[in-house]
């Protein structure tokens, strides 16, 4: 997950920001703007958001701090990805069903990666000019009857790649930019298909790019359908969706979307949330207590920054139940930057790595240098060329993106509420964290977990927390009840498959062989 946490560096990532579903082609330029009614008519158009629904109260929010922010100034949009590379493919799947649609398949085995059967490509909307990648590894085991898992990572805009080379995928990639086999790999028991999403995430483009997580749910069932039609060996076997930080966002509303149809060719059988960003009104509560010492490691932010983080949460608070009320920008922009500068700043400041509260930041990408390792990796020309990738450059988190969901109020939406309508439709949810993560700690997740209104909660609620244990050792505690389970990870970051690649096996195999305690 990539945050922004400073209006400094909110401001480094503005220059980058792809186009929302607007028209207007100048930046936001305050010197120009000398009367409020203007500033908040260009608001509204960028925005696209129109001035009727800009209540008293958020309009002397922008008036007294959005406008005044460094957030705000400089504000621009630039256009999307464009194709560059000419690429040949083994296979083109088209359906009359969904004539808009075609995937393009290549066979990328040549890099070594693993010795199963592994597949490339792309899924391409033509009329959106949309052209999501996709790489996918046969499970090491039993692949005519094990099941499937899509994976993603989450930003926005951060690739799968990031999942695939670091965390969970068959092989991951050392200094010298070779592969290093992974015998904890998540396919060990499953066939996985890592996906770059949205558009224009990755070796993913498109000149449209979406800055909403429901308009990608649609994308992603479309790439499934697709999916599957090509390789129907897979299509009835239990298929699970599971996500990542951001994903957090991205995996309750894709399954939703999924579960919406019921003409699908493919069984959802469960979704995992790792380390997600969820339910914001109540996950922001827990920065302060995580940062200064009451998530069971020490204090890694001083006192007196720690009393500042606890005398504006809430402020943040009241910002976000203002945007899960309306939805609306006017509300939903200013709870990110304000609750992201207020509640995150002051642990960035100090220095930390902010996936690991254990760990200083390395300076490197992310904090941790192996991630710069896996761009080198993708962007030479060889493995570009093995897996049919079409764009000029390959980037870990693409800043554009990342923009344009934080522009369109789509951080705080809360749509923790698809968590629900997923239960309730009988589909099981595990949500796990590793508890040395800052950013999306396991405070805040056991905390979401514990309020979530569903026809179980009580059962939730009064469900005992067990210990979890990986080869007769206390590995974690767990909670569980029905089809709804939290697992908090011992000993783990915010990438758990990384920090604790046995335990994360171990995890993983025993939810999708229908454990749902754990």
């Amino acid at each position: 997950m990539k945050f922004v946490t400073t209006a400094a560096a909110l401001l480094a990532v503005l220059g980058g920001a792809e186009a929302l579903a607007i028209n207007p082609q100048e930046p936001f330029n305050l010197v120009d703007i000398d009367r409020e009614s203007k500033l908040f008519s260009k608001a509204s158009k960028y925005f696209n958001e129109p001035l009727e629904s800009l209540t008293d109260e958020t309009k002397k929010l922008w008036s007294d701090f959005v406008f005044q922010s460094d957030a705000f100034k400089g504000l621009r949009m630039t256009g999307g990805k464009a194709k560059v590379n000419k690429q040949e493919f083994d296979f083109h799947v088209k359906d009359q069903k969904m004539p808009n649609y075609g995937l393009r398949i290549k066979d990328p085995s040549e890099l070594g990666l693993d010795t199963v059967k592994q597949y490339s490509g792309y899924l391409d909307i033509h009329d959106e000019d949309k052209h999501f990648f996709f790489w996918a590894f046969e499970s090491r085991n039993d692949p005519k009857n094990d099941p499937v898992i899509l994976w993603m990572n989450g930003g926005p805009g951060c690739s799968s790649s990031m999942g695939l080379f670091f965390e969970l995928g068959p092989s991951s990639i050392n200094k010298d930019l070779k592969p290093v086999y992974n015998a904890y790999a998540w396919n060990n028991n499953a066939t996985v298909i890592f996906l770059d999403q949205p558009a224009n995430t990755g070796y993913s483009y498109t000149s449209k790019p979406v800055s909403t997580t429901t308009a990608g749910g649609k994308d992603v069932y479309a790439f499934l359908e697709l999916f599957f039609k090509q390789f129907p060996q897979y299509a009835k076997l239990d298929f699970h969706i599971a996500a990542e930080s951001y994903g957090g966002h991205f995996a309750p509303v894709y399954a939703s979307e999924i579960l919406s149809h019921p003409e699908r060719s493919f069984n959802l059988t469960s979704v995992l949330i790792g380390n997600g960003l969820t339910d914001t009104l109540v996950q922001y509560e827990y920065f302060q207590p995580m940062a200064c010492g009451e998530g069971d490691e020490p204090s890694v932010v001083d006192p007196q920054q720690c009393q500042i983080m606890d005398a504006t949460k809430p402020s943040c608070l009241s910002l976000i139940k203002q945007c899960y009320e309306t939805e609306s920008v006017w509300s939903c922009f200013p709870a990110t930057v304000y609750c992201n500068e207020v509640q995150m700043g002051p642990y960035q400041r100090a220095g930390y790595n902010i996936y690991d509260v254990r760990l200083k930041c390395d300076g490197s990408s992310l904090c941790y240098e192996n991630i710069e390792y896996i761009d080198m990796y993708l962007n030479k020309p060889e493995v570009i060329e093995a897996v049919g990738a079409e764009v000029s450059k390959h980037e870990s988190c693409d800043t554009g993106i990342y923009a344009n969901f934080l522009f369109s109020g789509d951080w705080m939406k809360p749509y923790y509420k698809k968590v629900i309508d997923v239960l309730e439709k009988g589909v099981p949810v595990l949500v796990y964290a590793g508890d040395k993560d800052f950013i999306c700690n396991w405070l805040g997740n056991q905390a979401w977990t514990d309020r979530l209104q569903w026809s179980g909660s009580k059962g939730f609620a009064k469900a005992p927390i067990r210990k979890w244990e990986v080869d007769g050792e206390h590995a974690g505690n767990v909670k569980n009840y029905d089809k709804f389970t939290f697992l908090r990870i011992f000993g783990a970051g915010h990438m758990v498959p990384y920090d604790k690649p046995e335990n994360s096996l171990d995890m993983v195999n025993r939810w999708i062989n229908g454990d749902y305690k754990l």
